[in-house]
């Protein structure tokens, strides 16, 4: 028996998927007029930047971006060739691919920040009060650990 949403429920479900589909494409639009990146793409920089050596595993990357490996490697082979990265055998047990940030790509990152994180600001943070953004965070936080939990090994 289906467990039906009230109205409320219904109503809020619905607030956060156009919500959260109007947000990424406003930030992404934001970004791509003052940068010369797109949201995925400065995202994948971002996770690269906070790796030791700027590397990430192709198969780490794509995890924590939650993104299917296909998409990953088709982002970093367009990022590649604009030389914001490489990809190498990993160097651990060459298996796996390694995706390193090149300096050109530590210096599009940098560019970008400021536009990202003001665009952040403005579409998000100075919307709501610390105490939504804070709920916001935690709820998702706990929806995320829930999907980890329930992954099939």
């Amino acid at each position: 028996m289906t467990h039906w949403l009230d109205l409320e429920q219904q109503r809020h479900w619905r607030s956060l998927l156009t919500g959260t589909s109007a947000l990424f494409a406003a930030l992404n639009h934001d970004l791509e007029a003052g940068s010369d990146l797109a949201l995925n793409e400065y995202e994948v920089l971002v996770r690269l930047s906070e790796s030791p050596d700027r590397t990430l595993r192709m198969s780490v990357l794509a995890e924590g971006l939650v993104h299917s490996r296909s998409r990953i490697t088709h982002t970093v082979s367009r990022m590649e060739r604009r030389g914001l990265v490489r990809r190498q055998a990993a160097c651990d047990d060459g298996r796996g691919v390694d995706c390193t940030m090149t300096d050109e790509g530590y210096a599009a990152l940098v560019a970008a920040a400021h536009v990202h994180v003001t665009s952040v600001r403005a579409r998000l943070v100075d919307v709501l009060t610390p105490a939504e953004l804070a709920a916001i965070g935690e709820g998702f936080e706990r929806v995320t650990a829930r999907i980890v939990e329930d992954r099939p090994v």
